[in-house]
């Protein structure tokens, strides 16, 4: 799999479409903000510490014509025996630019709160999977490879304290978004487009990592669970943010 931060390189549309693009292109040249859509004020609070920096965009870069985007997304995880709203953000950062003309990615991390699983006592909380390819084309929006750490909140002392998770880096959760609502500018002052993405059709893997009990958080999650049994809905926020 690819190391945690990377760059990608496939030449179509940007992950917040060209929408997002052409208005922070106007605002990086100096341009007046179009009329339309003013600051929304209830924003999440957009925290861009995550971004790459300038020493880990691609050699040749040049960051006058790079941006950082900071993801929020929420949604409904169902997936196995698990149907689960995700109430608190996913938060997910990362760098895109050009290359030689050519679209170039780098990502930087990811944060997510633990998710209650109900009649349980798991929690999972959604980790990057190591590999994420945030342009889109006709078919969709994006891919992305996820895992959940598996938690436990009254302890159970026969499973591992770390490392427990349903998927890993090998086998991970394969994401691939498709739009269910179109892109939309929410906000200039910062730049944040919103959109609605959702997977269907990806399957998820057993648990890795629970030592000898691990038939006990596969049974209570109903894994491995396969494709099209499963469904990953995000309500999507995405603040924009240039390098210079």
């Amino acid at each position: 799999m690819t190391p945690n931060r990377m760059t990608l390189n496939r030449g179509v549309r940007r992950f917040t479409s060209a929408v997002a693009g052409a208005l922070l292109a106007g605002l990086a040249l100096g341009a007046a903000p179009a009329h339309g859509a003013e600051r929304a004020a209830d924003l999440p609070d957009f925290d861009f510490s995550a971004c790459p920096s300038v020493d880990e965009l691609p050699p040749d870069a040049d960051p006058g014509t790079w941006r950082c985007e900071v993801m929020h997304a929420t949604g409904r995880l169902r997936m196995g025996a698990v149907d689960e709203p995700l109430t608190e953000p996913m938060e997910i950062a990362f760098a895109e630019g050009r290359v030689d003309g050519e679209f170039r990615q780098v990502f930087g991390g990811m944060a997510a709160a633990p998710i209650q699983v109900a009649r349980t006592p798991l929690t999972l909380t959604p980790q990057y999977g190591g590999y994420s390819d945030f342009l889109s084309d006709d078919t969709r929006r994006g891919e992305f490879d996820i895992t959940f750490a598996i938690g436990w909140v009254h302890g159970l002392p026969a499973l591992p304290s770390s490392g427990c998770s349903v998927g890993d880096h090998e086998d991970a959760v394969h994401l691939v978004l498709k739009d269910t609502d179109p892109t939309r500018v929410i906000s200039q002052d910062p730049l944040v487009a919103a959109f609605g993405a959702q997977d269907v059709e990806f399957a998820a893997p057993g648990t890795s990592g629970c030592g000898p009990l691990k038939r006990v958080p596969d049974r209570v999650l109903g894994l491995p669970s396969a494709a099209g049994t499963n469904a990953f809905d995000m309500d999507v926020m995405v603040a924009i943010r240039p390098y210079e």
